[in-house]
């Protein structure tokens, strides 16, 4: 028996009465987080209900496994003891929702609109991050600005490019790589002219991209060495991606960097320009998620529910696409036809994935791209590569 104390007539006056089997059977069906009740079971006078977990738990559970405890005032619960199970199922619903909400762990995150991140919002609106016991909030934030937000504690962790990671670690904000989110497989590019034939024909011509020390920056700094020049080859006018793309669908610029979803901005106008290349040619843009040491010192149990939250986003995907897509896609005013089109440019990774990534590949990746970034003066000094990522919350 889960309400011993309910069914036997004890109560905080003496007006429990009658609890049959039916009735206990339908508060725990309803309930799970009940488990004992007893006036001498919690810190104070009055009646009191022992839960352990939150309103999800199903398995049975006994006193011994160091319930949580949960006051309702005698008042209300003698009155809600002399009124039908309905009145006694609201008291009960407060106390448990109450007690789902202090052991959910809140966290805010920094991100962008970037179609790669989406599965963050979907484990949100979808509930997966609540179920896991976790108070998400998300904040859009320009890439630029990220790592200021993470410095001043604004958010505790966040979602950006491989490289971004070792920027921010050389500035002096330290922050650790957990899991990985995806890989751009033709997401990210650079759009041109019709009149461009060369990545080459680039120099002494206008590109717009966000500042650096942002992925654009990083992926137009890439493509322009593959092809024998620098920035300092070309004009840079600082734009994030959308404006970037919205800018030159208007004919503004030579050529800007940009991802999906604005990048089928310029797919949908094709007598704006073409796209000369993406991540298909240059395989470089790769997105990891990440927390401040801090955090994952002090809530490590949470950090693993933020990684098995986002691999069981992926899950949701898989099984209900459509659904998906919409929740992802109303997240940057797109249809989920719109959104499941821009994302077959990428690839999200899941466990396994993630485990084969971070064992080599993520080292490789790193040491090229923190020579790159020293090279164009985007970082003074190469952080520990080394500690840039914690692999235990993707076993």
């Amino acid at each position: 028996m889960f309400l011993p104390w309910l069914r036997g007539g004890r109560g905080v006056d003496g007006a429990v009465r009658g609890l049959d089997d039916a009735d206990e059977t339908a508060l725990r069906t309803r309930f799970p987080c009940l488990v004992h009740f007893h006036p001498s079971a919690i810190p104070i006078p009055g009646a009191g209900i022992v839960c352990q977990g939150t309103p999800r738990t199903v398995a049975p559970l006994t006193v011994q496994e160091r319930p949580a405890k949960i006051v309702v005032s005698p008042s209300l619960w003698s009155t809600a003891m002399r009124r039908p199970l309905t009145v006694l199922a609201a008291a009960l619903a407060v106390a448990c929702a109450s007690l789902a909400s202090a052991q959910e762990t809140p966290v805010a995150i920094g991100l962008s609109g970037w179609t790669g991140f989406a599965p963050l919002t979907l484990a949100k609106e979808a509930g997966i991050f609540k179920k896991n016991g976790l108070d998400v909030s998300l904040k859009k934030i320009p890439q630029k600005d990220r790592h200021l937000a993470i410095a001043s504690g604004d958010v505790q962790c966040a979602a950006t490019t491989v490289e971004t990671w070792i920027v921010w670690n050389a500035s002096g904000v330290a922050t650790t790589q957990i899991f990985q989110m995806d890989k751009s497989d033709g997401a990210d590019g650079m759009v041109v002219r019709n009149s461009i034939a060369r990545i080459a024909d680039l120099k002494g011509k206008t590109v717009a991209a966000s500042a650096p020390g942002t992925a654009p920056y990083f992926t137009l700094a890439w493509f322009l060495k593959k092809n024998g020049l620098s920035v300092k080859d070309v004009t840079v006018v600082n734009l994030e991606p959308g404006p970037a793309a919205q800018a030159f669908v208007a004919g503004q610029n030579d050529a800007a960097m940009t991802y999906e979803p604005y990048l089928s901005t310029v797919r949908a106008a094709p007598q704006a320009g073409k796209i000369i290349a993406t991540t298909v040619d240059y395989p470089m843009i790769m997105d990891t998620f990440g927390c401040t040491p801090k955090f994952l010192a002090e809530n490590p149990k949470a950090a693993k529910a933020l990684a098995d939250s986002y691999f069981e986003a992926l899950e949701l995907i898989g099984r209900d696409p459509r659904r998906s897509f919409e929740i992802m896609g109303a997240d940057v005013k797109q249809t989920g036809e719109q959104f499941e089109a821009s994302q077959k440019y990428l690839r999200w990774q899941g466990r396994a994935a993630n485990r084969e990534f971070f064992a080599g590949e993520h080292a490789r990746f790193s040491k090229e791209a923190a020579d790159l970034l020293l090279e164009v003066g985007i970082i003074r000094t190469i952080p520990d590569l080394s500690k840039l990522a914690d692999t235990r919350f993707i076993q």
